[in-house]
């Protein structure tokens, strides 16, 4: 759930996602009305997913990873310069898919400013249909998410 805006939410409050990627406002990043566009949130979460999933060899193993779905909340515009933490963590995984989650804190804002979710469907490299994750990487995502008090929902 995400946090209630009405409070001062601060980077502590997202001690129970495992990884805190670390996001650096480009100049670029802004759009003509001179804060952050939209379109840069979504490149945000994608950076912090590879970041999630390369720790644990994903692309070693014979699947590939699409998005089916995601979405972004925005809740504060940001502005040049900023830096960013994308929270991140695995809400839940399926037989094929697992559905991540990102909460984006602004530290010259001191509050989280967007939060999104992504729907990350497994596919078999070679046929491209949906392939069942691998249990190993399972495994290591479930024992991840522990470290920070977080349990996985598994379907």
């Amino acid at each position: 759930m995400v946090q209630d805006q009405s409070k001062n939410t601060t980077l502590d409050t997202l001690s129970d996602y495992p990884l805190h990627f670390q996001q650096t406002v480009a100049w670029g990043d802004m759009d003509a009305f001179g804060h952050v566009n939209n379109v840069m949130y979504y490149r945000y979460f994608e950076s912090a997913r590879i970041e999630y999933l390369e720790q644990f060899n994903i692309f070693n193993y014979d699947v590939i990873t699409v998005i089916s779905k995601s979405d972004c909340r925005y809740l504060s515009p940001v502005f040049y310069p900023d830096q960013l933490v994308v929270a991140t963590r695995v809400e839940e995984i399926r037989n094929s898919a697992m559905r991540m989650r990102y909460t984006l804190f602004s530290q010259s804002q001191n509050k989280v400013v967007a939060d999104g979710e992504a729907v990350i469907v497994v596919l078999d490299a070679k046929t491209n249909s949906k392939a069942a994750i691998p249990d190993a990487f399972k495994q290591q995502v479930i024992d991840f998410e522990k470290q920070a008090g977080h349990e996985v929902t598994l379907l």
